[in-house]
């Protein structure tokens, strides 16, 4: 992907996918300020956190529906106030909906716009930069899903679309509907399976790729003493016992 540098930060700045979204090569995921990794954090502490990081040149952030659920998107969109909406680019997912302590895919028309117009709201925005599909409802053919973020776009509520932990035969499918502008995926020294297939296809078809996890959810930047510490809901103690 073409790249350009700035002056004012030592972040560079990328063009992600072929569709002319630009967003720092760094990204901010902000899922373990509000969830999954232990219980959430401080909310002053978290605001401060997003804003260091944009004042330091990461303005790519990540938040999703789930994370929470819903409170971690009403954080960034406290952390979002003063200006510092227009210095971000924002993506946020659908697709995960967490009820009774089950969680469901879903991705009929319904449900994609039901859930973006909450996303909206609890934001506080009018228009969500990137808005991927958490994950695939494969009881809605992707054909289905697609078209309805497609009508998003068309009405200005989002700009890019994404798809999260799609195979690449889906991405093919999704692609051909609308251009998916980026991929999340998980991507690590220890879970490399999608550059089988999914990378090659990304880049065939002009498709960012957003890693998640590639400092291996910790484990890579602290090392084995990381587990040590978890507390009793941090669901790392799950996700480590198949990744090692």
């Amino acid at each position: 992907m073409a790249a350009s540098t700035t002056t004012t930060t030592t972040v560079r700045r990328i063009k992600l996918g072929s569709q002319g979204l630009e967003v720092s090569a760094q990204g901010l995921g902000c899922m373990s300020m509000s969830a999954f990794y232990g219980p959430p954090k401080s909310e002053p502490d978290m605001i401060a956190l997003i804003h260091h990081a944009v004042s330091s040149g990461v303005t790519f952030l990540d938040t999703s529906d789930v994370y929470g659920p819903h409170t971690n998107e009403i954080l960034l969109g406290k952390a979002l106030k003063g200006g510092v909406r227009q210095k971000v680019e924002l993506a946020t997912k659908f697709g995960i909906r967490l009820a009774d302590g089950k969680r469901e895919i879903q991705g009929d028309p319904a449900y994609v716009r039901a859930a973006c117009e909450a996303s909206l709201k609890r934001l506080d925005i009018d228009c969500i930069d990137l808005y991927y599909q958490h994950r695939i409802d494969t009881r809605v053919p992707i054909e289905v899903t697609i078209g309805e973020l497609k009508k998003l776009v068309e009405e200005g509520k989002i700009k890019y679309i994404g798809l999260s932990e799609a195979s690449a035969s889906t991405i093919r499918r999704a692609h051909a509907v609308h251009p998916i502008t980026a991929v999340q995926l998980e991507w690590s020294l220890w879970s490399r399976d999608v550059e089988a297939d999914i990378v090659p296809t990304c880049r065939e078809l002009g498709i960012g790729i957003v890693a998640y996890s590639p400092l291996g959810r910790g484990f890579f930047s602290v090392g084995s003493k990381l587990a040590e510490n978890f507390s009793k809901d941090d669901f790392r103690q799950v996700c480590f016992c198949w990744s090692t």
